[in-house]
């Protein structure tokens, strides 16, 4: 489902692949945060993601014009998961919901792997 919202002029849509790479861009820049994992079920395989494929590691839902996203995490070895967390949440709420105009309903965050940062 795409992001709608109705001006006097007509419709804009956003599609969420737009939403998944922005959030995406937002994400890689928080502190602590190494890149975007995608997983793969089937092995059960962690593979850090290249700058290019970050919408991988990203999940959009949205319901009622609010947006969900499922972030799949690779942290820097040595930092709280718990911080890097809340300042994800932090940028990417703000940031995400400046640039759609539209809420954001939920954040998840799921850490794939902890690598060493050279």
């Amino acid at each position: 489902m795409k992001g709608r919202m109705n001006t006097e002029l007509g419709s804009i849509l956003i599609d969420t692949d737009v939403i998944a790479t922005y959030a995406g861009s937002v994400a890689v820049e928080c502190f602590g945060i190494v890149g975007m994992a995608a997983v793969n079920m089937k092995d059960g395989l962690v593979k850090l993601l290249k700058r290019e494929s970050l919408t991988q590691g990203i999940s959009v839902s949205i319901n009622d014009n609010k947006i969900s996203l499922d972030f799949h995490v690779i942290v820097a070895y040595g930092v709280s998961i718990s911080a890097v967390a809340d300042n994800l949440i932090s940028n990417v709420k703000y940031q995400v919901e400046e640039f759609t105009g539209m809420e954001i309903e939920k954040i998840n965050i799921y850490v794939e792997g902890v690598r060493a940062i050279d």
